[in-house]
């Protein structure tokens, strides 16, 4: 079919017949039963890693084609560390870490493809293989999610209490009713919540959205998992609750020794928070490193323009820059570079081979630093990174 044409109804029906197609082949996947552990049990790549995302598909089946909106991700999680993953909305962040969950929204939504090889310290395990019920036995309790909306998050009719109560009960059935709830309000108390027991019986309406977003965190945190994703912790939250936030969740990180993978548009926030960073476009890690690597030396043309959109302290500029056109459609995905139309770095945009052909590898700029462009493919590493270190951007980094 024509990219550039309206599908007709007949082509929209064939569309929708293979997206069926597609649903039910994955739904009869997941539902099949006693599934041997040879297929899930697997081995770390690198024993210092807690998750690793190899080449992970998640793509959502519509009547009007295939979103393919993660598309090929790899990076690793190390143990006792903080990754960030920026990018702009719809990049695919937020369905990377719902894939980790295995809460990709069925039937449409199912990872096609790849591996998330997750290391607990007595099994390895590829999470996308894993029956329901096994992976039920993480979720909360060895892997904890902070979702992006605490009060869509939170159920209007249950007490914050009773629903931290709940996750603890499901993962500990052998606990007392007295002991789970001094446990609650033991969490409540170590998020920072002042009179823990008056907030126990409170309803998420009668709590501000900084103590909401506190409730989300000791629930996450109720049983201590290795990991902790936190989708836009401080979303919605003024500066200096943001702040308490962040503050909070670096402080437990160290506390319980647990791996955080910080999912944001705030660039300053990353720049703080994480270890590491990961730049998402189009379903895609473009760019990859250390945070020092990321914001110090972009080498991605897109991640160079995500630099120069943000503020600079001191500096005095009538508007702030962006970068020019569209993010492509999820469905008409081209298989060259899915940056190629918005590129100022790409020679030709119409004629260019490189750009124009298959999508570019992760080019190593260094150890720790890799790339998804043919701008450094031929480049010596040390000349082929953009230096900004004369703006402010040293500061975020301390």
């Amino acid at each position: 079919m024509d990219k550039t044409k309206k599908a007709s109804r007949s082509e929209l029906k064939t569309i929708s017949k293979n997206s069926d197609r597609q649903i039910k082949k994955y739904q009869k996947l997941n539902k099949r039963k006693n599934i041997p552990e040879s297929e899930y049990l697997t081995k770390m790549r690198d024993e210092n890693n807690l998750v690793e995302f190899d080449n992970v598909c998640t793509w959502f089946f519509t009547d009007v084609g295939t979103a393919r909106a993660v598309d090929g991700v790899s990076f690793d999680i190390p143990k006792g560390k903080t990754i960030g993953i920026v990018g702009e909305s719809g990049c695919g962040k937020s369905v990377t870490s719902l894939s980790l969950m295995r809460l990709v929204h069925a039937p449409t939504g199912q990872i096609v493809s790849g591996e998330i090889r997750y290391d607990n310290g007595e099994r390895t395990v590829d999470i996308t293989k894993l029956p329901i019920k096994e992976m039920q036995k993480i979720r909360g309790k060895e892997i904890g999610m902070i979702f992006q909306e605490p009060m869509t998050s939170l159920n209007p009719v249950f007490t914050a209490g009773m629903q931290i109560d709940e996750a603890i009960k499901l993962h500990n059935p052998q606990m007392k009713k007295a002991d789970i709830k001094k446990r609650t309000v033991e969490m409540l108390d170590l998020v920072g919540i002042a009179s823990p027991e008056r907030i126990y019986k409170a309803y998420p309406h009668e709590l501000s959205g900084g103590m909401r977003q506190r409730v989300m965190i000791a629930m996450t945190l109720a049983c201590d998992p290795k990991l902790i994703i936190a989708d836009e912790p401080t979303t919605a939250l003024d500066v200096t609750i943001q702040a308490q936030i962040l503050d909070l969740l670096r402080e437990l990180k160290d506390k319980i020794n647990a791996s955080i993978m910080l999912i944001t548009h705030d660039l300053g926030v990353v720049a703080e928070m994480a270890d590491y960073v990961a730049v998402m476009y189009a379903g895609r890690i473009i760019e990859k490193g250390t945070v020092e690597d990321i914001f110090l030396h972009p080498a991605h043309p897109y991640t160079i323009g995500l630099m120069g959109s943000k503020p600079v302290v001191g500096q005095d500029v009538e508007k702030l820059y962006s970068i020019p056109g569209n993010v492509p459609n999820p469905i008409d995905l081209p298989d060259n570079c899915h940056f190629r139309e918005r590129c100022d770095k790409c020679p030709d945009k119409d004629n260019s081979e490189k750009c124009g052909g298959v999508y570019p590898p992760m080019i190593k700029l260094s150890d720790t630093h890799y790339s998804a462009c043919y701008l450094h493919e031929n480049e010596d590493n040390n000349n082929n990174i953009t230096d900004i270190t004369d703006d402010n951007t040293e500061d975020l980094t301390k």
